[in-house]
């Protein structure tokens, strides 16, 4: 087995997070290395684009979180072998990093211009990809995204909708997916539920 070493913020949740559950649930070892986000700057002098997560495999260095996601999801068996299920994982995951990506700029922000410009994301891209994503969960069954189980795929969508619910995104209701789109909140729960990932979060107390 090829030695792994994750590197993401000391949070659960974002871009890491689908890699880290699919992880533990295929009971895979790796260094799960976590730092705060004032070590930032400092981490970034040793990525390529400046940008976490990242994934060392045996020593070398692996960017882009939706790759990293891939490729422990083959690891742990929750990624499709067929190639059209594997088409609606990577379509899922594609639009829930465009809708992550949407919201990039506003973290900079402060005051009236992230009010305003959270308040534009929530009645704009934000319901849409909400919504979006709903109808392909009920398009294929209402359990699971792609392959009648559970996916790489699931695991971002749960971990973005998590986030969503959080309140830690100020101007972004804590409703919002309620009222948009509650199947996904469902769909949260049902992948929160699932032994391994109950368990995951247990080790930390949440």
């Amino acid at each position: 087995m090829s030695q792994l070493k994750l590197t993401y913020f000391d949070f659960h949740g974002g871009r890491a997070e689908p890699a880290r559950l699919a992880m533990h649930i295929g009971n895979i070892a790796f260094e799960d290395y976590r730092f705060a986000y004032a070590d930032l700057t400092a981490v970034r002098k040793s990525t390529p684009f400046g940008q976490v997560p990242t994934l060392h495999v045996d020593g070398v260095q692996v960017t882009q979180s939706d790759a990293i996601s891939r490729y422990v999801g083959k690891l742990a068996g929750l990624y499709p072998a067929d190639p059209f299920q594997a088409l609606l994982c990577d379509e899922v995951m594609g639009a829930v990093e465009d809708a992550i990506i949407k919201m990039g700029p506003t973290y900079s922000m402060t005051s009236d211009a992230l009010k305003e410009a959270r308040t534009a994301l929530v009645n704009g891209p934000l319901t849409m990809y909400l919504v979006w994503l709903q109808n392909q969960l009920q398009a294929h069954g209402g359990e699971y995204f792609a392959d009648h189980r559970l996916t790489i795929a699931d695991l971002k969508v749960f971990a973005y909708v998590r986030g969503l619910n959080s309140g830690r995104l100020d101007h972004v209701p804590t409703d919002l997916v309620e009222k948009v789109a509650p199947q996904l909140n469902i769909h949260m729960n049902r992948v929160a539920q699932t032994p391994a990932v109950a368990q995951y979060y247990a080790k930390f107390g949440l």
